[in-house]
Protein backbone atom coordinates (compact mmCIF):
# COMPACT_ATOMS: atom_id res chain seq x y z
CA UNK A 1 0.00 0.00 0.00
CA UNK A 2 1.50 3.46 -1.21
CA UNK A 3 1.19 6.84 1.16
CA UNK A 4 -1.85 7.67 -1.02
CA UNK A 5 -3.89 4.60 -0.56
CA UNK A 6 -2.93 4.86 3.02
CA UNK A 7 -3.96 8.53 3.35
CA UNK A 8 -7.56 6.99 1.88
CA UNK A 9 -7.82 3.92 3.86
CA UNK A 10 -7.44 6.74 6.87
CA UNK A 11 -10.33 8.98 5.58
CA UNK A 12 -12.75 6.31 5.36
CA UNK A 13 -12.21 4.81 8.55
CA UNK A 14 -12.42 1.69 10.06
CA UNK A 15 -13.93 0.23 13.27
CA UNK A 16 -12.92 -3.26 15.78
CA UNK A 17 -15.49 -5.18 16.21
CA UNK A 18 -15.17 -6.75 19.57
CA UNK A 19 -12.47 -6.48 22.08
CA UNK A 20 -9.94 -8.89 24.07
CA UNK A 21 -9.58 -8.67 28.10
CA UNK A 22 -6.75 -7.11 29.24
CA UNK A 23 -4.11 -10.11 30.63
CA UNK A 24 -0.64 -9.85 30.51
CA UNK A 25 0.73 -11.29 27.24
CA UNK A 26 4.16 -12.99 27.11
CA UNK A 27 7.15 -11.16 26.63
CA UNK A 28 7.97 -11.05 22.77
CA UNK A 29 7.20 -14.83 21.70
CA UNK A 30 3.69 -14.25 21.38
CA UNK A 31 1.18 -12.61 18.74
CA UNK A 32 -2.58 -11.92 19.19
CA UNK A 33 -5.30 -12.37 16.70
CA UNK A 34 -6.37 -9.02 15.97
CA UNK A 35 -10.02 -8.29 15.67
CA UNK A 36 -11.73 -8.20 12.02
CA UNK A 37 -12.24 -4.39 10.67
CA UNK A 38 -15.15 -2.50 9.11
CA UNK A 39 -15.37 0.59 6.88
CA UNK A 40 -16.50 3.62 9.14
CA UNK A 41 -16.71 7.13 7.85
CA UNK A 42 -13.75 9.71 9.39
CA UNK A 43 -14.66 13.09 9.34
CA UNK A 44 -10.90 13.96 9.95
CA UNK A 45 -7.32 13.52 11.10
CA UNK A 46 -7.25 12.44 14.50
CA UNK A 47 -6.45 13.93 17.85
CA UNK A 48 -2.97 12.74 19.72
CA UNK A 49 -2.68 12.05 23.47
CA UNK A 50 1.06 11.49 23.39
CA UNK A 51 2.14 9.75 27.00
CA UNK A 52 6.24 9.02 27.88
CA UNK A 53 7.49 8.01 31.19
CA UNK A 54 10.88 8.74 32.71
CA UNK A 55 12.92 5.33 33.27
CA UNK A 56 10.38 3.26 32.53
CA UNK A 57 11.82 -0.05 31.75
CA UNK A 58 11.03 -2.63 28.61
CA UNK A 59 9.50 -5.26 31.20
CA UNK A 60 7.62 -2.89 33.82
CA UNK A 61 4.32 -3.48 32.39
CA UNK A 62 2.04 -6.27 32.79
CA UNK A 63 1.61 -6.67 29.29
CA UNK A 64 5.59 -7.42 28.34
CA UNK A 65 5.49 -9.62 31.32
CA UNK A 66 5.74 -7.84 34.75
CA UNK A 67 4.62 -8.64 37.81
CA UNK A 68 3.74 -5.00 38.69
CA UNK A 69 -0.33 -4.19 38.70
CA UNK A 70 -0.53 -2.38 35.64
CA UNK A 71 -4.45 -3.31 34.68
CA UNK A 72 -5.61 0.12 32.60
CA UNK A 73 -1.88 -0.28 30.33
CA UNK A 74 -2.50 -4.04 29.85
CA UNK A 75 -6.31 -2.96 29.09
CA UNK A 76 -5.34 -0.44 26.56
CA UNK A 77 -2.47 -3.01 25.02
CA UNK A 78 -5.38 -5.49 24.47
CA UNK A 79 -7.87 -2.96 23.06
CA UNK A 80 -5.17 -1.48 20.79
CA UNK A 81 -1.26 -2.39 19.56
CA UNK A 82 1.73 -3.37 21.39
CA UNK A 83 5.37 -3.12 20.00
CA UNK A 84 7.91 -5.84 20.77
CA UNK A 85 11.00 -3.79 19.30
CA UNK A 86 9.95 0.11 19.61
CA UNK A 87 13.41 1.69 20.17
CA UNK A 88 14.46 5.14 22.07
CA UNK A 89 16.69 7.59 19.72
CA UNK A 90 19.61 7.81 23.08
CA UNK A 91 19.47 6.39 26.59
CA UNK A 92 19.53 9.20 28.54
CA UNK A 93 16.38 11.98 28.88
CA UNK A 94 17.05 15.32 27.14
CA UNK A 95 18.47 13.70 23.86
CA UNK A 96 15.55 11.11 23.42
CA UNK A 97 13.02 13.46 24.13
CA UNK A 98 14.58 15.76 21.45
CA UNK A 99 14.33 12.55 19.10
CA UNK A 100 10.91 12.32 19.63
CA UNK A 101 9.73 15.61 19.06
CA UNK A 102 12.24 16.41 16.13
CA UNK A 103 12.66 12.97 14.14
CA UNK A 104 16.29 13.90 14.12
CA UNK A 105 19.06 12.57 16.64
CA UNK A 106 19.83 15.16 20.15
CA UNK A 107 23.61 15.51 18.62
CA UNK A 108 21.80 17.69 15.80
CA UNK A 109 20.54 19.94 18.35
CA UNK A 110 22.81 19.93 20.71
CA UNK A 111 20.91 18.03 22.85
CA UNK A 112 23.73 15.01 24.03
CA UNK A 113 22.35 14.36 27.09
CA UNK A 114 20.01 15.69 30.26
CA UNK A 115 20.19 19.61 30.56
CA UNK A 116 20.26 20.57 34.04
CA UNK A 117 18.78 23.73 36.09
CA UNK A 118 19.45 26.69 34.91
CA UNK A 119 20.98 25.73 31.63
CA UNK A 120 22.39 28.41 29.21
CA UNK A 121 20.84 26.47 26.74
CA UNK A 122 18.80 23.41 25.15
CA UNK A 123 17.00 21.66 22.51
CA UNK A 124 18.72 24.46 19.16
CA UNK A 125 15.43 26.61 18.67
CA UNK A 126 15.93 26.91 14.57
CA UNK A 127 14.95 22.81 15.24
CA UNK A 128 10.95 22.71 14.08
CA UNK A 129 8.96 20.47 16.65
CA UNK A 130 6.34 18.07 16.34
CA UNK A 131 4.17 20.29 18.38
CA UNK A 132 5.24 23.49 15.92
CA UNK A 133 3.72 21.40 13.11
CA UNK A 134 0.18 20.75 15.23
CA UNK A 135 -0.19 24.02 16.15
CA UNK A 136 0.39 25.27 12.42
CA UNK A 137 -2.33 22.48 11.21
CA UNK A 138 -4.65 24.76 13.62
CA UNK A 139 -4.52 21.82 16.62
CA UNK A 140 -4.67 23.05 20.01
CA UNK A 141 -1.37 22.44 21.91
CA UNK A 142 -0.49 21.26 25.59
CA UNK A 143 2.10 19.81 26.97
CA UNK A 144 1.99 18.75 30.45
CA UNK A 145 4.76 16.99 33.02
CA UNK A 146 8.09 16.66 32.49
CA UNK A 147 10.21 18.68 29.78
CA UNK A 148 13.63 19.05 29.99
CA UNK A 149 14.68 20.68 26.50
CA UNK A 150 16.18 23.38 28.68
CA UNK A 151 14.70 25.90 31.13
CA UNK A 152 15.03 28.84 30.26
CA UNK A 153 12.28 31.35 29.18
CA UNK A 154 12.97 31.34 25.10
CA UNK A 155 13.54 27.28 25.71
CA UNK A 156 10.06 26.55 27.54
CA UNK A 157 7.13 24.69 25.83
CA UNK A 158 5.55 27.86 24.49
CA UNK A 159 8.07 29.21 22.90
CA UNK A 160 8.49 25.55 21.31
CA UNK A 161 5.00 24.75 19.40
CA UNK A 162 2.52 24.56 22.75
CA UNK A 163 -0.28 26.55 23.59
CA UNK A 164 0.07 26.01 27.25
CA UNK A 165 2.27 24.35 29.45
CA UNK A 166 1.90 22.68 33.01
CA UNK A 167 4.79 20.91 34.76
CA UNK A 168 8.55 20.95 35.21
CA UNK A 169 11.11 21.95 33.43
CA UNK A 170 13.89 18.80 34.62
CA UNK A 171 13.87 15.52 36.26
CA UNK A 172 12.65 15.01 39.62
CA UNK A 173 16.36 14.61 40.78
CA UNK A 174 17.02 17.60 40.46
CA UNK A 175 16.51 21.31 42.28
CA UNK A 176 14.66 23.11 43.39
CA UNK A 177 11.81 21.34 41.01
CA UNK A 178 9.38 24.93 40.10
CA UNK A 179 5.90 23.31 38.98
CA UNK A 180 4.91 25.75 36.08
CA UNK A 181 2.17 27.11 34.51
CA UNK A 182 3.02 28.58 30.82
CA UNK A 183 5.99 30.41 31.90
CA UNK A 184 4.85 31.53 35.41
CA UNK A 185 6.01 29.33 38.46
CA UNK A 186 3.48 28.36 40.66
CA UNK A 187 5.07 26.55 43.16
CA UNK A 188 9.04 26.79 43.84
CA UNK A 189 9.95 23.57 44.79
CA UNK A 190 6.71 21.46 44.04
CA UNK A 191 5.75 18.51 45.97
CA UNK A 192 7.20 15.51 43.94
CA UNK A 193 4.78 13.00 45.65
CA UNK A 194 1.74 14.94 43.92
CA UNK A 195 3.11 14.94 40.37
CA UNK A 196 1.29 12.20 38.34
CA UNK A 197 -2.20 13.52 40.51
CA UNK A 198 -1.63 17.02 39.50
CA UNK A 199 -0.69 15.94 35.85
CA UNK A 200 -3.43 13.67 35.48
CA UNK A 201 -5.84 16.14 36.67
CA UNK A 202 -4.27 18.36 34.19
CA UNK A 203 -5.14 16.19 31.10
CA UNK A 204 -8.22 14.84 32.03
CA UNK A 205 -9.11 19.12 32.12
CA UNK A 206 -7.59 19.85 29.39
CA UNK A 207 -9.33 16.66 27.86
CA UNK A 208 -12.77 17.82 28.44
CA UNK A 209 -13.01 21.54 27.38
CA UNK A 210 -12.16 20.19 23.68
CA UNK A 211 -15.49 19.75 22.61
CA UNK A 212 -14.85 18.95 19.18
CA UNK A 213 -11.48 21.31 19.00
CA UNK A 214 -8.85 18.80 17.11
CA UNK A 215 -5.79 18.86 19.65
CA UNK A 216 -2.30 17.40 20.53
CA UNK A 217 -1.52 16.56 24.49
CA UNK A 218 1.94 15.90 25.38
CA UNK A 219 2.41 14.59 28.80
CA UNK A 220 5.34 13.64 30.58
CA UNK A 221 5.15 11.78 33.57
CA UNK A 222 8.39 12.06 35.54
CA UNK A 223 8.28 8.86 36.78
CA UNK A 224 9.64 5.89 38.02
CA UNK A 225 12.69 8.38 37.45
CA UNK A 226 14.66 7.45 40.58
CA UNK A 227 13.60 8.49 43.43
CA UNK A 228 10.34 7.19 42.70
CA UNK A 229 7.72 8.64 44.34
CA UNK A 230 3.58 7.73 44.78
CA UNK A 231 0.68 10.04 46.35
CA UNK A 232 -0.49 8.65 49.54
CA UNK A 233 -3.80 6.92 47.56
CA UNK A 234 -1.04 4.86 45.84
CA UNK A 235 2.16 4.66 48.77
CA UNK A 236 2.44 1.10 49.78
CA UNK A 237 0.33 -0.33 47.42
CA UNK A 238 2.20 -2.89 45.77
CA UNK A 239 4.88 -5.45 46.85
CA UNK A 240 7.57 -3.58 44.70
CA UNK A 241 8.38 -0.49 46.99
CA UNK A 242 8.28 3.28 45.71
CA UNK A 243 9.13 2.67 42.25
CA UNK A 244 6.09 -0.21 41.83
CA UNK A 245 3.87 2.79 43.77
CA UNK A 246 5.05 5.02 41.24
CA UNK A 247 4.45 2.34 37.93
CA UNK A 248 0.74 1.65 39.96
CA UNK A 249 0.00 5.34 39.57
CA UNK A 250 0.90 6.26 36.41
CA UNK A 251 -1.19 3.50 35.20
CA UNK A 252 -4.01 4.87 36.91
CA UNK A 253 -3.81 7.92 35.71
CA UNK A 254 -3.22 6.54 32.33
CA UNK A 255 -6.82 5.00 32.96
CA UNK A 256 -8.09 8.35 34.02
CA UNK A 257 -7.21 9.62 30.43
CA UNK A 258 -8.18 6.77 28.37
CA UNK A 259 -11.94 7.41 29.82
CA UNK A 260 -12.03 11.30 29.44
CA UNK A 261 -10.97 10.27 26.24
CA UNK A 262 -14.31 7.89 26.01
CA UNK A 263 -16.34 9.91 27.93
CA UNK A 264 -16.15 13.06 25.51
CA UNK A 265 -17.23 10.72 23.02
CA UNK A 266 -13.42 10.49 21.19
CA UNK A 267 -11.93 7.24 21.22
CA UNK A 268 -12.55 6.90 17.44
CA UNK A 269 -11.22 10.43 16.81
CA UNK A 270 -8.54 10.29 19.23
CA UNK A 271 -5.04 7.77 18.67
CA UNK A 272 -3.48 7.21 22.06
CA UNK A 273 0.10 6.53 22.21
CA UNK A 274 2.70 5.33 25.77
CA UNK A 275 5.81 4.60 25.51
CA UNK A 276 9.37 5.14 27.91
CA UNK A 277 12.18 8.17 26.75
CA UNK A 278 14.98 4.85 27.74
CA UNK A 279 15.57 1.85 30.02
CA UNK A 280 15.48 1.95 33.50
CA UNK A 281 17.56 3.42 35.82
CA UNK A 282 18.94 1.78 39.18
CA UNK A 283 15.51 -0.11 39.42
CA UNK A 284 12.87 -1.69 37.01
CA UNK A 285 12.77 -4.55 34.88
CA UNK A 286 14.36 -3.97 30.97
CA UNK A 287 13.09 -7.57 30.24
CA UNK A 288 15.34 -10.29 28.44
CA UNK A 289 18.00 -7.23 27.49
CA UNK A 290 21.08 -6.52 28.66
CA UNK A 291 21.80 -2.92 30.04
CA UNK A 292 19.86 -0.38 31.71
CA UNK A 293 19.68 3.54 31.74
CA UNK A 294 22.38 5.07 29.44
CA UNK A 295 23.79 1.74 28.29
CA UNK A 296 23.96 0.86 24.56
CA UNK A 297 22.97 -1.91 25.33
CA UNK A 298 19.18 -2.32 24.12
CA UNK A 299 18.75 -2.32 27.96
CA UNK A 300 19.03 1.37 27.30
CA UNK A 301 17.56 1.66 24.50
CA UNK A 302 14.23 -0.78 24.17
CA UNK A 303 11.24 0.17 25.42
CA UNK A 304 7.32 -0.71 25.80
CA UNK A 305 5.46 1.04 23.21
CA UNK A 306 1.29 1.19 22.74
CA UNK A 307 -1.33 2.72 20.96
CA UNK A 308 -5.32 2.59 21.10
CA UNK A 309 -7.59 4.50 18.58
CA UNK A 310 -10.60 2.53 18.48
CA UNK A 311 -11.87 1.69 14.99
CA UNK A 312 -8.46 2.47 13.38
CA UNK A 313 -6.25 0.16 15.14
CA UNK A 314 -7.24 -3.97 15.52
CA UNK A 315 -8.18 -4.75 19.35
CA UNK A 316 -5.33 -7.32 20.59
CA UNK A 317 -2.48 -6.43 17.85
CA UNK A 318 1.54 -7.21 18.23
CA UNK A 319 3.50 -4.85 16.38
CA UNK A 320 6.65 -6.97 15.80
CA UNK A 321 8.33 -4.57 13.34
CA UNK A 322 10.89 -2.54 14.47
CA UNK A 323 10.08 1.30 15.07
CA UNK A 324 12.19 4.12 17.24
CA UNK A 325 11.15 7.19 18.75
CA UNK A 326 12.78 8.82 15.71
CA UNK A 327 9.76 7.89 13.67
CA UNK A 328 7.16 9.25 15.64
CA UNK A 329 7.37 12.69 14.21
CA UNK A 330 6.74 11.25 10.06
CA UNK A 331 4.09 8.89 11.24
CA UNK A 332 2.00 11.94 12.72
CA UNK A 333 2.61 14.10 9.39
CA UNK A 334 1.32 11.01 7.43
CA UNK A 335 -1.74 10.22 10.05
CA UNK A 336 -2.60 13.94 10.89
CA UNK A 337 -2.00 15.72 7.48
CA UNK A 338 0.68 17.87 8.85
CA UNK A 339 3.52 19.42 6.27
CA UNK A 340 6.99 17.94 7.44
CA UNK A 341 10.12 19.95 8.66
CA UNK A 342 12.42 21.88 6.21
CA UNK A 343 15.41 19.53 7.93
CA UNK A 344 16.04 15.86 6.68
CA UNK A 345 14.68 13.12 8.78
CA UNK A 346 16.49 10.92 10.71
CA UNK A 347 13.39 8.61 11.47
CA UNK A 348 10.62 7.38 8.83
CA UNK A 349 7.10 7.37 8.50
CA UNK A 350 5.68 3.75 10.01
CA UNK A 351 1.85 4.66 10.05
CA UNK A 352 0.94 2.00 7.92
CA UNK A 353 3.00 -0.30 10.07
CA UNK A 354 1.14 0.49 13.09
CA UNK A 355 -2.34 0.42 11.58
CA UNK A 356 -1.71 -2.70 9.45
CA UNK A 357 0.33 -4.20 11.77
CA UNK A 358 3.38 -5.51 10.45
CA UNK A 359 3.60 -4.97 7.27
CA UNK A 360 7.59 -5.07 6.32
CA UNK A 361 9.63 -1.86 5.87
CA UNK A 362 13.09 -0.72 4.73
CA UNK A 363 13.71 1.16 7.80
CA UNK A 364 16.60 3.36 7.94
CA UNK A 365 19.86 2.20 9.78
CA UNK A 366 20.26 4.08 13.88
CA UNK A 367 22.55 4.55 15.44
CA UNK A 368 23.60 4.26 19.58
CA UNK A 369 24.90 6.98 21.10
CA UNK A 370 26.84 6.90 24.25
CA UNK A 371 26.12 9.39 26.70
CA UNK A 372 29.06 8.48 28.91
CA UNK A 373 32.08 9.47 26.29
CA UNK A 374 33.71 12.36 25.27
CA UNK A 375 30.29 15.21 25.92
CA UNK A 376 28.17 12.80 25.16
CA UNK A 377 29.60 12.89 21.45
CA UNK A 378 30.38 8.89 21.34
CA UNK A 379 28.96 6.44 18.83
CA UNK A 380 29.01 3.37 19.98
CA UNK A 381 26.86 0.55 17.41
CA UNK A 382 24.84 1.13 14.22
CA UNK A 383 21.73 -0.86 13.85
CA UNK A 384 19.58 -2.00 10.74
CA UNK A 385 16.68 -4.26 11.61
CA UNK A 386 18.31 -7.20 13.26
CA UNK A 387 21.66 -6.37 12.81
CA UNK A 388 23.45 -4.40 15.49
CA UNK A 389 26.99 -4.17 15.06
CA UNK A 390 28.99 -2.98 17.74
CA UNK A 391 32.35 -0.95 17.65
CA UNK A 392 32.91 0.65 21.05
CA UNK A 393 32.22 0.26 24.66
CA UNK A 394 32.61 2.18 27.94
CA UNK A 395 35.62 1.53 30.00
CA UNK A 396 34.47 0.12 33.22
CA UNK A 397 31.29 -1.18 31.17
CA UNK A 398 27.79 -0.98 30.97
CA UNK A 399 25.48 -3.53 32.51
CA UNK A 400 24.66 -1.16 36.03
CA UNK A 401 26.01 2.10 34.10
CA UNK A 402 24.52 5.12 35.45
CA UNK A 403 26.75 8.70 35.95
CA UNK A 404 27.06 8.39 39.74
CA UNK A 405 28.49 4.50 40.41
CA UNK A 406 30.93 4.14 36.55
CA UNK A 407 34.44 5.70 37.56
CA UNK A 408 34.88 6.26 34.27
CA UNK A 409 32.80 8.30 31.94
CA UNK A 410 34.85 7.56 28.30
CA UNK A 411 34.82 5.10 25.54
CA UNK A 412 37.17 3.14 23.65
CA UNK A 413 37.14 1.96 19.84
CA UNK A 414 37.01 -2.27 20.30
CA UNK A 415 40.09 -4.20 18.53
CA UNK A 416 37.39 -6.33 17.05
CA UNK A 417 34.05 -5.31 16.20
CA UNK A 418 31.14 -7.70 17.35
CA UNK A 419 27.84 -7.54 15.64
CA UNK A 420 24.41 -9.27 17.08
CA UNK A 421 21.38 -10.53 15.99
CA UNK A 422 18.95 -8.92 18.72
CA UNK A 423 15.82 -10.48 16.33
CA UNK A 424 18.06 -13.96 17.88
CA UNK A 425 19.45 -12.71 20.57
CA UNK A 426 18.03 -9.88 22.42
CA UNK A 427 20.40 -10.05 25.45
CA UNK A 428 23.31 -9.89 22.86
CA UNK A 429 25.32 -12.82 24.34
CA UNK A 430 26.38 -14.26 20.45
CA UNK A 431 29.04 -12.26 18.94
CA UNK A 432 28.51 -13.85 15.26
CA UNK A 433 30.60 -11.23 13.67
CA UNK A 434 32.80 -14.12 12.28
CA UNK A 435 29.73 -15.71 10.91
CA UNK A 436 28.62 -12.51 8.72
CA UNK A 437 31.71 -10.53 7.60
CA UNK A 438 29.47 -9.08 4.60
CA UNK A 439 26.98 -7.45 7.29
CA UNK A 440 29.86 -6.21 9.37
CA UNK A 441 31.32 -4.54 6.22
CA UNK A 442 27.76 -3.16 5.36
CA UNK A 443 27.23 -1.79 8.22
CA UNK A 444 30.76 0.07 8.95
CA UNK A 445 30.05 1.85 5.28
CA UNK A 446 26.77 2.76 6.26
CA UNK A 447 27.83 4.42 9.41
CA UNK A 448 31.02 6.53 7.92
CA UNK A 449 28.25 8.01 5.67
CA UNK A 450 25.46 8.75 7.90
CA UNK A 451 28.51 10.12 10.68
CA UNK A 452 29.70 12.99 7.68
CA UNK A 453 25.94 14.63 8.05
CA UNK A 454 26.50 15.28 11.64
CA UNK A 455 27.34 18.45 12.75
CA UNK A 456 31.81 18.43 13.21
CA UNK A 457 32.44 18.33 16.95
CA UNK A 458 30.56 15.05 16.50
CA UNK A 459 32.65 13.98 13.02
CA UNK A 460 35.53 15.05 15.08
CA UNK A 461 34.84 13.05 18.23
CA UNK A 462 34.34 10.15 16.17
CA UNK A 463 37.63 10.53 14.36
CA UNK A 464 38.85 10.64 17.80
CA UNK A 465 37.23 7.45 19.54
CA UNK A 466 38.36 4.83 16.40
CA UNK A 467 41.77 5.82 17.20
CA UNK A 468 41.02 5.04 20.61
CA UNK A 469 41.76 1.42 20.60
CA UNK A 470 40.23 -0.77 23.53
CA UNK A 471 42.54 -3.24 25.50
CA UNK A 472 41.78 -5.80 27.74
CA UNK A 473 39.98 -3.50 30.10
CA UNK A 474 37.72 -2.82 27.78
CA UNK A 475 34.54 -5.25 28.34
CA UNK A 476 33.31 -6.26 25.12
CA UNK A 477 29.41 -7.21 24.88
CA UNK A 478 29.78 -11.11 25.06
CA UNK A 479 32.77 -11.29 26.95
CA UNK A 480 34.79 -13.15 24.88
CA UNK A 481 38.21 -15.23 26.50
CA UNK A 482 40.87 -12.42 27.02
CA UNK A 483 44.16 -13.32 24.76
CA UNK A 484 47.45 -14.25 26.47
CA UNK A 485 50.82 -13.49 25.47
CA UNK A 486 52.06 -17.38 26.19
CA UNK A 487 49.22 -20.21 25.54
CA UNK A 488 50.01 -23.22 28.39
CA UNK A 489 51.60 -26.68 27.06
CA UNK A 490 48.17 -28.04 27.37
CA UNK A 491 46.00 -24.93 26.01
CA UNK A 492 44.55 -25.63 22.38
CA UNK A 493 42.85 -22.19 20.75
CA UNK A 494 40.99 -22.39 17.05
CA UNK A 495 43.00 -19.87 14.99
CA UNK A 496 40.05 -17.44 14.99
CA UNK A 497 40.38 -17.04 18.37
CA UNK A 498 43.85 -16.04 18.75
CA UNK A 499 44.54 -12.38 18.55
CA UNK A 500 44.29 -10.22 15.39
Amino acid sequence: MNRREFVILMSSGVVASGGTPAKALPLLETKAAAAPLRPRKRQRPPNIVFMICDDLGYGDLGCYGSKLPTPHLDAMAAEGLRCTHFNASHPICSASRAGLLTGRYGHRSNTTGAFGPHSVSGTSLDETLLSNLFRDKGYKTMAIGKWHLGDAPEYLPTNRGFDSFYGVPYSVDMKPLPLIRDREVLEADTDRSELTQKYTKEAVSFIDQRGMEPFFLYLGFSYPHDPARASKAFRGKTKFWDYGDAVAEIDWGVGEILRAVDRNGLGADTLICFTSDHGPWYQGNPGPLRGRKASTFEGGFRVPFLARWTGAIAAGSVVDEWCSNLDILPSMCALCELDLPAKPLDGMDMSAVLIERNQPSKHKPVLYFSPMGDRGFDLHCIRRRQWKLRLAQSIGGEIYLNDRTTQSRTSAWLATPELYDVGLDPAESYDVAQMHPEVVSDLTLELEALMATFPQPVVDAYAALKKKTGNISTPPGASPRPPTQVEPGWAWEPVERKPR
